[in-house]
């Protein structure tokens, strides 16, 4: 199957990795490679940064490049938006990865036989490649549907990401009404939600990714989840932005691939995955020796509200 559907790749200062990613883009031959890259932070970076926009230089099947690279650091939250409000302003649609994300061989057919599939149903925001189930099957198909939309390499349209607001202008008012509630299944998911939300919106947190987990929340749309892990992680070490816990238990999941797609004849979110996934990714129920997402944030959160208190 040949992949038409454009690759969006994000990278930054870590060759090794975004070599081990763009091998797995090379095996795929897109029509359409776009790169978007983020400048060094200190002058010890520029090197590593060169080197990783260089990987980029390797192409050599018939492939159409184009590439949005910033000279000066604009940080995780605003390189990986403005990046990628670039990506969909070129294209109506994309599969994207980041230069840690890495995937397996079915994950671009995956990404592309649901992208075709779901291109006019507004229902879905998102096709994603992780599955944090840990095992548990959860569907006799091929994939189930989720509000969580995880981004450890996705693939989504111009008419989802066009709700995308990295300021989260509306969530005040979204706040106000107590919206939230028709999306979290009990008070503890509207509790850490809210909080969150209210910390990305007040600028306490350089991201971009909660904002895009709002504006799927905001617009009540759904995620396509893959019954089984088509992405592994391998950016959990100390050269990592945000992922510096080494021993967490969501780093370089195993992966296997869906070749056959099987679709479920309903559009209905899977209640009890997205529990699971709420106990064991978001909230403090880690595995032993590993942290939650949720517990990372909540820790760098207070790590900054210590600091703002002794200024």
């Amino acid at each position: 199957m040949m992949l038409n559907t454009p690759v969006a790749f994000l990278i930054f200062n870590r060759p090794d990795l975004t070599e081990l990613v763009f091998e797995t883009i090379r095996q795929a031959k897109p029509k359409k490679l776009l790169v978007v890259a983020d400048g060094p932070r200190f002058l010890e970076e520029v090197n590593k940064c060169q080197e990783a926009r260089a990987v980029i230089k390797r192409v050599d099947w018939d492939c159409e490049v184009l590439t949005n690279f910033s000279e000066k650091n604009l940080g995780c939250g605003l390189r990986v938006s403005s990046g990628l409000d670039w990506v969909f302003s070129e294209v109506e649609e994309a599969i994207i990865l980041e230069d840690d994300c890495l995937p397996a061989s079915s994950f671009f057919y995956f990404c592309q036989t649901l992208l075709e599939y779901y291109q006019h149903d507004e229902r879905i925001m998102l096709i994603s490649g992780d599955n944090f189930q840990d095992g548990h099957s959860r569907t006799d198909y091929s994939y189930y549907f989720s509000k969580y939309n995880d981004m450890w390499g996705w693939a989504s349209w111009r008419r989802a990401w066009k709700y995308y607001d990295f300021a989260m202008k509306t969530w005040p008012e979204y706040k106000k009404f107590n919206l939230i509630q028709t999306v979290c299944d009990n008070p503890d998911e509207q509790k850490f939600w809210t909080d969150l939300f209210d910390s990305v919106y007040a600028g306490n947190i350089d991201t971009w990714d909660y904002q895009w987990t709002y504006a799927c929340f905001a617009q009540q749309g759904l995620a396509v989840i893959p019954n089984s892990n088509l992405v592994s992680n391998l950016g959990y070490r100390l050269d990592a932005t945000h992922t510096k816990v080494e021993h967490n238990h969501l780093a370089r999941l195993p992966k296997s691939d869906i070749w056959e797609i099987k679709h479920p004849p309903y559009v209905e979110r899977n209640q009890e995955a997205d529990a699971y996934a709420f106990e064991h990714v978001f909230q403090e129920k880690p595995r032993k020796n590993s942290k939650s997402i949720g517990l990372i944030v909540r820790q760098k959160l207070h790590s900054i509200s210590k600091k703002i208190k002794f200024l």
